[in-house]
């Protein structure tokens, strides 16, 4: 695990994140490290999303810091590519995290399942 990842994130739950941002269609979000940082630290994130892969992965440390200031729930995917693609970004775009800023009602389902999942995890 690198310095940012705080647990292991099983890859059933993983894929369910992917399922709760596609079904959070018109759900606004906020891309890059540094709007990522602003939503925590404001507190107005639902749910932030964080890319294993980062290099380097300091770049991230600080965010589940600041989540869990705030009581903000976050997880864990392990591919940039593939999270920026399942937000909807264009083709060849990396996203190393994501802040989810609202959950819509066909996500809401999802993004309470997969929240329960992970306070499990970090049990």
């Amino acid at each position: 695990m690198t310095v940012h990842v705080r647990f292991e994130t099983p890859e059933d739950i993983a894929e369910k994140i992917y399922e709760m941002i596609q079904s959070n269609t018109n759900g606004r979000i906020k891309k890059g490290s540094n709007e990522v940082t602003k939503a925590a630290e404001r507190g107005t994130a639902q749910f932030i999303i964080l890319a294993e892969d980062v290099n380097p992965p300091e770049l991230l440390a600080h965010i589940p810091l600041i989540c869990e200031e705030k009581g903000i729930p976050y997880g864990y995917v392990p591919s940039q590519e593939f999270l920026a693609k399942e937000a909807g970004l264009t083709t060849g775009i990396k996203a190393a995290s994501i802040a989810v800023m609202e959950i819509t009602k066909g996500a809401q389902e999802k993004f309470n399942e997969v929240v329960e999942e992970i306070n499990k995890l970090k049990a």
